[in-house]
């Protein structure tokens, strides 16, 4: 079986140095906001080109605290609207909701998948204070366009780049770009953990600070709670294993981009609807996405052939019981998106005989 991903396999290449992480920090007897976390915030806000980075428990709270921030800051207010892509993860949505503000799910690009300008600015009211672009699967939205509408009309603008970790446009990463932007270190993620975590980049002073006071419990001083704060830390011993795999983060990204190029030239299956990018360095390819009308069958048969796929994300959001309320929402793009797509194994260690077998079976592949 060729495996969507391996993270034992993946993982086991550093495993001398993650080993040599968790020793340091059990050794040092400090678990919680310490040197490590300190070294990977400094790492990864000079890697994302930011001033800040603000470690925290998960991706999800990474982008839910950031917006309860601006509403401590009072940029926002209880059931103001953010426009988001409805073709995205839960989590995306979820951070909205528990923040106390309202989605708004937008219908996607049909070509990228990410969130179109033009569709955005045809969903500003005078409710609108924020828009939330996912960079999914890797592919970073068009930043450039969309921090001209968040000027133009005042506008926050937070990233979620929980799969786009090094995916960059015109010179400039993911996470640099708008106001704040949330990431995951979810284990399966392009720079993974070795268990949940998460950050927030900015270079928004204020924002950074109230972020680390949110972070501990509304604690700048201990017993001293400025705000209503919670406990969501990146501890020690994941800031460690992240400071290890970061150091490898671009080499794997050319990895992706390898067995990308080599699904992208050799997929000649006229059934099958390849993904696209906008130039070498705007995809990472944490997902390598591919759309038929009969998803379903064409999963099946991959799976009976040895190889494993996944799907991302087969119910949409609106049809979800926890978002009842939005169910009479029409999106018909996005459902036909959520129907038919397809993500193929994609890792850095997917050798040349996995990616002739996968392309074989997706060629040969009819209905």
């Amino acid at each position: 079986m060729i495996k969507f991903l391996d993270l034992k396999k993946n993982n086991s290449r550093y495993a001398d140095e993650l080993k040599a992480a968790c020793s340091r920090v059990i050794d040092s007897g400090w678990f919680i906001l310490g040197e490590e976390l300190n070294e990977f915030e400094e790492n990864f806000s000079a890697y994302c080109g930011v001033k800040h980075c603000i470690g925290v428990a998960n991706g999800l709270d990474a982008l839910t605290l950031t917006l309860q921030a601006w509403k401590e800051l009072g940029y926002l207010t209880d059931n103001d609207e953010v426009l988001v892509q409805a073709n995205t993860y839960i989590a995306s949505v979820l951070a909205i909701s528990q923040a106390g503000l309202k989605p708004v799910l937008i219908e996607p690009d049909p070509v990228t998948l990410n969130l179109d300008p033009d569709v955005v600015r045809n969903h500003i009211t005078d409710r609108t204070k924020v828009i939330l672009p996912v960079h999914l699967y890797g592919l970073i939205s068009p930043m450039d366009k969309l921090m001209e509408i968040a000027n133009n009309h005042g506008l926050l603008a937070l990233e979620d780049c929980a799969q786009a970790h090094g995916a960059s446009l015109s010179g400039k990463r993911a996470g640099s770009w708008g106001h704040a932007a949330g990431f995951s270190f979810y284990p399966g993620k392009n720079l993974g953990a070795l268990g949940d975590a998460g950050a927030i980049t900015t270079s928004d002073d204020e924002l950074a600070s109230m972020l680390k006071k949110m972070r501990n419990y509304g604690s700048s001083k201990k017993y001293i709670h400025e705000v209503k704060g919670v406990n969501s830390r990146l501890d020690e011993i994941q800031a460690a294993i992240l400071n290890v795999k970061l150091k490898y983060l671009n080499k794997e990204i050319a990895e992706r981009r390898r067995v990308a190029r080599y699904y992208r030239d050799n997929i000649t299956n006229k059934k099958i609807k390849l993904q696209e990018w906008l130039d070498a360095d705007s995809h990472v390819f944490h997902l390598f996405t591919i759309q038929t009308e009969k998803r379903d069958f064409l999963a099946r048969y991959l799976e009976e052939n040895g190889v494993q796929c996944q799907m991302h994300y087969p119910i949409s959001i609106n049809h979800q019981d926890a978002y009842s309320e939005l169910e009479g929402l029409s999106l018909t793009r996005t459902e036909k998106i959520n129907s038919n797509i397809l993500s193929l194994p994609m890792n850095a260690f997917l050798s040349d005989s996995d990616l002739e077998t996968v392309v074989k079976h997706v060629n040969n592949w009819s209905y």
